[in-house]
C-alpha cells in the first residue's frame, strides 16, 4: 500500500446523459477519436485509456462517474474506510465495473462509483493519445461538495476564493496529478466539462487541428490554467457541455499543501479570458 495521502485512484469511465443520445454519441467518436457502439442502455464510445458511455436521461447530467483502482485490495479497503467513517457505499451503477464496485450519491445527488480498472492502457504508437484524466461538476452547493468529497478520500491541491472569501471553485485529486474533480460554484447543478490528457503541448496542438479539420470549432482556449498548470482547449458538445484536451498538468508531492488562488479570469486562463461559472 502506498504512503500518500491520496486514494490512489483514477478516473477510468464514466456515463453521460442525453435527450439526444446517438448525436452525442456520434460527437465523441468524431472529435475524441473513439470507436461507437451500441449498448443495452444506450452507446458506448472507447479507445485506448478512454471509455465512455451515454444513456437517455436529462441533458447536461451524469449517471454515474468511475474511478478505479488497480487492486481488488484496495477497492475492499476503501469501502471499508467508507463504513469506519459511518457512511453507507450503495450498488454498482457501472456494467463496466464488477460486483465488488461501490458508489456514493453527493449531496447535488451525483453518482461516484468505485471499482477496478477496465479501461485499455495506452498504445504508445497512437498517434494522438488522450488519457481520461478529470470531469468537472458546477454546484451550488461548493462547500458540502467539497467536504463530501474529502470524505471519500480526495484530497484538494487548490482552493479558487472571490475577495470576500467565497469558496468558487476547488480542485480535488485522487492520485499524484493535481485533480481528478473541478468542482465550480455556480446557480445550478450540472455535469461542466470532461477532460483528456494527451502527450505534450505538441499533441494538444495536433488535437486542434484534427478537430478543425472536422470542422469542430474551439471553443476555449488554447489557454494555461493557473491551478494545474495544464495547457488546454475546450469545444462544446451537441448539448452545451465541454469536451477539453490537456497536457502537462502538475504533479503534486504527498505533502503539497492545498493552494489559494484569486476569483478572476487569469487564474482559469494564465494566457487571457475565462469561462467564469459564477
Amino acid at each position: 500500500m502506498s504512503d500518500r495521502p491520496e486514494l490512489g485512484a483514477a478516473l477510468d469511465h464514466l456515463c453521460l446523459q442525453s435527450s439526444q443520445p446517438q448525436a452525442l454519441a456520434e460527437f465523441l467518436e468524431l472529435a475524441y477519436g473513439m470507436k461507437r457502439t451500441p449498448s443495452e442502455s444506450g452507446w458506448q464510445c472507447t479507445a485506448p485509456d478512454r471509455s465512455l458511455l451515454v444513456r437517455e436521461g436529462p441533458p447536461n447530467s451524469l449517471a454515474f462517474f468511475a474511478y478505479a483502482f488497480d487492486s481488488r485490495e484496495r477497492l475492499k479497503s476503501h469501502r471499508r474506510a467508507l463504513e469506519e467513517k459511518g457512511l453507507s457505499p450503495r450498488a454498482n451503477p457501472s456494467p463496466l465495473f464488477d460486483g465488488d464496485a461501490h458508489s456514493l450519491q453527493d449531496p447535488d445527488g451525483n453518482v461516484v462509483a468505485f471499482g477496478l480498472r477496465t479501461r485499455s492502457s495506452n498504445d504508445s504508437n497512437e498517434p494522438l493519445p488522450a488519457r481520461l484524466q478529470h470531469v468537472g461538476i458546477r454546484t451550488p452547493r461548493i462547500d458540502e461538495m467539497v467536504t463530501f468529497y474529502e470524505s471519500l478520500g480526495f484530497v484538494v491541491s487548490d482552493r479558487v476564493k472571490c475577495d470576500e472569501g467565497m469558496l468558487r471553485a476547488c480542485f480535488l485529486r485522487t492520485d499524484h496529478e493535481h485533480h481528478a474533480l473541478a468542482l465550480f460554484r455556480a446557480p445550478q447543478a450540472r455535469f461542466d466539462h470532461i477532460s483528456c490528457e494527451t502527450r505534450d503541448i505538441a499533441s494538444v496542438v495536433a488535437w486542434a487541428d484534427r478537430m478543425a479539420s472536422d470542422g469542430i470549432p474551439i471553443h476555449w482556449g488554447i489557454g494555461r490554467h493557473g491551478p494545474g498548470n495544464d495547457v488546454f482547449f475546450m469545444v462544446k458538445d451537441p448539448d452545451g457541455n465541454l469536451a477539453e484536451i490537456s497536457a502537462d498538468i502538475e504533479v503534486c508531492e504527498a505533502a503539497r499543501p492545498a493552494g489559494t488562488w484569486k476569483h478572476e479570469q487569469r487564474t482559469l486562463n494564465l494566457w487571457g479570458t475565462a469561462i467564469m461559472r459564477s
